[in-house]
């Protein structure tokens, strides 16, 4: 992995095509523990009330909290806790559903091995359904995945090493708002470990799924790869898996986002040697097809963990972490015109710790909400800004 580049200002006809500089507010801090706040996520509802689950260790061992806020972030509700287990429970993920039901999956060992858990609140955070375990496997499900499809059904996926010694991409639905689930449906056979899922469901209803293999050759010869595959019929049946990275290198952490002419934009993290930024291609034919790789980062630092979302009128947005400060902080960048150009990075943290992975979603009225944790403090917190 490199430490990340300059970011060069403009070069020729780059110059013109677009700028960045959104408004954006300053930094609010959204959480004041004594414990670690760390790896959150973000969702909105169709009210624009901002909804964001964490996993904190305040308690003496990591649960999963939430808080919210229902006039575009400049207030926030208080902490609620989620989960009260006597094992970790980790990297939630949230998505709300046209009826604006929250849906919360994450990962915990309570039960020896870690197990996928679900819950969902139905009147927007105020009260919360009982826990329900999705998985019973005698390996490790963890790192979960969301998303809501165009009739409500919830697809949930996640990493699952329980086949043998790597780890694969296992998937469940529910059609009914979560009270029951199907069976669970194995959806990768490789000799390596899938991990870092990213999924976003089109028009017509399409759901698109994109990952990372670590490809394992030889104790010296090892590769991440970037692979897609797709489902036409609400994830009855999938395509055949399809490498979008070179078979060499270290390609890793996606993002997916789809716009309104149903276009798939990913981003993802790309490794040659001493090096680490940020990549993009497209789909304009429903994932059939990829455009080459475009590199968006040329930093003199690392470029990790982008995130990316897309607004009502299709511009793209990404956040990512990058190390060119000496220390990671959270950059922006935005496309007008599908991802042909793009502007240049605005920083949107300075801050004496690190601003760790980003995470963003778009309201109806097309104002980026972006948070992240931090170690500034001396401990990690959870951070918030809002830029349009």
């Amino acid at each position: 992995m490199k430490r990340t580049r300059l970011m060069i200002p403009a070069i020729g006809l780059f110059l013109f095509i677009q700028t960045a500089h959104a408004d954006w507010t300053a930094a609010l801090r959204l959480t004041w523990n004594p414990g670690y706040s760390g790896w959150p996520a973000i969702a909105i509802d169709s009210s624009n009330a901002l909804h964001v689950v964490w996993s904190d260790d305040t308690p003496g061992n990591r649960e999963i909290f939430y808080k919210r806020s229902t006039n575009g972030g400049t207030t926030w509700s208080g902490a609620q806790r989620l989960t009260w287990t006597p094992g970790l429970s980790l990297l939630p993920v949230i998505a709300i559903d046209s009826s604006n039901a929250l849906h919360v999956v994450w990962s915990d060992d309570t039960p020896d091995n870690v197990e996928v858990y679900y819950r969902r609140s139905t009147d927007g955070g105020t009260t919360w359904s009982a826990v329900k375990r999705l998985t019973w496997t005698s390996g490790s499900s963890f790192r979960p995945a969301i998303a809501i499809d165009l009739s409500n059904a919830i697809h949930v996926f996640w990493d699952d090493d329980s086949p043998d010694s790597y780890q694969e991409i296992f998937y469940t639905r529910s059609t009914d708002g979560g009270a029951t689930w199907s069976a669970v449906k194995r959806l990768t056979w490789i000799s390596g470990l899938a991990v870092t899922k990213a999924i976003a469901i089109d028009s017509d209803n399409f759901i698109h799924l994109v990952w990372h293999n670590w490809i394992f050759h030889t104790y010296t010869d090892d590769n991440y790869d970037i692979f897609y595959k797709r489902s036409t019929d609400g994830g009855a049946t999938w395509s055949t898996s399809r490498r979008l990275t070179p078979a060499s290198g270290y390609s890793q952490d996606p993002a997916i986002a789809i716009d309104s002419g149903n276009i798939i934009h990913m981003i993802w993290v790309d490794c040659p040697p001493g090096l680490s930024d940020v990549y993009y291609k497209r789909s304009t034919d429903g994932g059939a097809t990829w455009s080459v790789a475009k590199r968006l980062t040329w930093t003199s630092g690392d470029s990790t963990s982008p995130a990316m979302a897309g607004d009502s009128s299709d511009p793209l947005h990404i956040v990512w972490t990058d190390y060119t400060a000496g220390d990671g902080e959270v950059y922006y960048k935005k496309s007008l015109d599908s991802g042909k150009t793009w502007s240049h990075a605005e920083r949107l943290t300075w801050t004496s710790g690190n601003s760790y992975c980003p995470e963003m979603a778009i309201d109806a009225d097309d104002l980026i909400h972006v948070v992240w944790f931090d170690d500034t403090p001396g401990n990690y917190e959870i951070y918030y800004k809002r830029g349009n």
